[in-house]
């Protein structure tokens, strides 16, 4: 066969698909062309609609490219904008729609600002973004349901500013979202059901605003949520068990709403990852579950202001405890072996505060108090049914900010030990049975602002070392059977704003 031979068909057919490759990489060419032009001309409009307090978007201007500019990432392949970062840049105004515009928008940040007005519908045509953070701003009006239109949407983050109406229900599409925060709006309606099937999302945070109805059943089914926040709103009815269920779930909070019901009894082997619970200021019932223990990454367990009832059980598992409030409620008999549960606290080598006051509780304070950790900053156990004394023990707890033993039945000597709280700030004694005089070392309490040791049975001179806390702005010592003269070095304080003495002072 002649090599050189050349069907003149086949050569025009190849010379044909030349031409036209040719020419369609032409028609690509204009049209990234054109969709750079796109891109920036919506960057400068965006920027028109900005007060730029500080002037970082001085470099948006034609002396360089928009892909260098300030906030602005584009993509390698093709010179059009992925990411815009401007979070934390002090800018004001409003977001202009033609970022709609930024059709190969990936990342947009911007969060911490003061944009203001209502979020631009334009979202709902990025079809390519990923994460859109627009918290902590003043964006008002409606959350747009077309951003059920970005289906590849992982963080929705809308928290912080001030939207109202309702949660949109066609969100629930978005079947690749990770993290739906809209936290601290002023949002009303209820939760949509069809958010249960947000199979992918990790985070559903909703705190802080006017939702109500009932916790749909539905978002038992979010079989990866990490964190759950529903508190702060007006949800009414029971916690379905099926939250209760979701063993990923790390955080629970649902505190300041209208709940009731109890807790499960295997809440601690259903939710065996939990960190954090809070269920304040509710309706709930019943006792604490004993399962809890199981639970033992738990930090923060914060239950007051409900109707619990019963026996705290032990929580000697959680040596990560940090945060132990459940005041206000009906714990305790007026017992003996009331307080017996503070000893298991002591394995919580980070705890800061302990919070029981408020309650039912009876019996003395445990010797083991002073066993708790160096780091517990607050400790409450005040208007309780609490006899005996204060362990000497109390002078461990050197970190010891606040004190609150009000209202209780307790009796003896005030320990000298309080002395080594040196950090203390606020101590209330009041209305109890303390005998004998007021410590000397009390005097060591440079950092103390308010002292009450009103309605006790305290005798003897007032010491003249309480004058050595300068920063004392309360003082209460009223309905005692103190004596002698108030000492000068107290009434020189400048600080001291409120000294009340009543009937506790017999002058010489």
């Amino acid at each position: 066969m002649d090599l050189s031979y050349r069907d003149p068909v086949s050569s025009r057919s190849f010379s044909c698909l030349t031409t036209i490759i040719l020419l369609l990489g032409s028609v690509l060419s204009l049209v990234e062309a054109g969709g750079d032009e796109t891109d920036r001309l919506a960057l400068l409009e965006f920027k028109a609609q900005i007060v730029d307090h500080g002037g970082v978007l001085s470099s948006w201007n034609d002396s360089s490219h928009f892909c260098g500019w300030y906030g602005v990432t584009c993509g390698r392949r093709h010179q059009r904008v992925t990411i815009l970062d401007l979070r934390s840049e002090n800018l004001a105004g409003v977001v202009a729609p033609d970022i709609g515009n930024l059709s190969f928008l990936r990342e947009v940040y911007l969060q911490n600002n003061s944009f203001h007005s209502e979020i631009p519908l334009q979202f709902g045509r990025l079809f390519r973004l990923q994460k859109l953070f627009l918290n902590n701003n003043s964006f008002s009006g409606q959350i747009p349901s077309n951003l059920s239109h970005c289906s590849n949407l992982l963080i929705l983050s809308l928290g912080f500013n001030t939207l109202e109406g309702n949660l949109p229900a066609d969100l629930s599409s978005l079947s690749k979202l990770q993290i739906l925060i809209f936290e601290v709006n002023s949002l009303t309606g209820d939760i949509p059901p069809s958010f249960g099937i947000l199979s992918s999302l990790r985070v559903f945070g909703i705190m802080t605003n006017n939702l109500s109805g009932t916790i749909p059943e539905t978002l038992g089914r979010l079989r990866n949520l990490r964190a759950l926040g529903l508190s702060q709103n007006n949800f009414f009815g029971t916690i379905p068990i099926s939250i209760f269920n979701i063993s990923t779930a790390r955080i629970l909070y649902a505190a300041q709403n209208q709940l009731e019901g109890s807790l499960p009894r295997d809440l601690g082997f259903t939710l065996p990852n939990l960190e954090a619970i809070s269920l304040s200021g509710n309706l709930l019932t019943g006792p604490i579950p004993e399962s809890i223990s199981n639970a033992s990454n738990i930090g923060e367990f914060e239950i007051r202001f409900n109707n619990f009832t019963g026996k705290v059980p032990s929580f000697s598992k959680m040596r990560g405890l940090n945060w132990f409030s459940i005041g206000q409620n009906n714990f305790g008999g007026g017992q003996s072996a009331d307080l017996d549960f503070l000893c298991s606290l002591t394995n919580s080598t980070n705890l800061e505060r302990v919070a029981i006051g408020r309650n039912a509780f009876g019996g003395p304070i445990p010797d083991c108090i002073g066993n708790l950790s160096i780091t517990l900053s607050a400790f409450s156990l005040n208007d309780n049914h609490i006899s005996g004394i204060i362990p000497n023990g109390i002078g461990n707890l050197i970190n010891l900010e606040m004190l609150a033993m009000g209202a209780n039945n307790i009796s003896a000597n005030i320990p000298s030990e309080v002395g080594n709280l040196n950090k203390m700030k606020s101590m209330d004694l009041g209305r109890n049975s303390f005998s004998g005089q007021i410590p000397e070392s009390m005097g060591n309490l440079k950092m103390l602002t308010i002292l009450s040791l009103h309605d006790n049975n305290l005798w003897g001179s007032i010491p003249s070392s309480l004058g050595n806390c300068q920063n004392l702005l309360l003082l209460d010592l009223s309905f005692n059977k103190l004596s002698g003269n108030i000492p000068s070095e107290i009434l020189g304080l400048s600080s001291l704003s409120r000294y009340i003495h009543g009937t506790s002072i017999c002058t010489g």
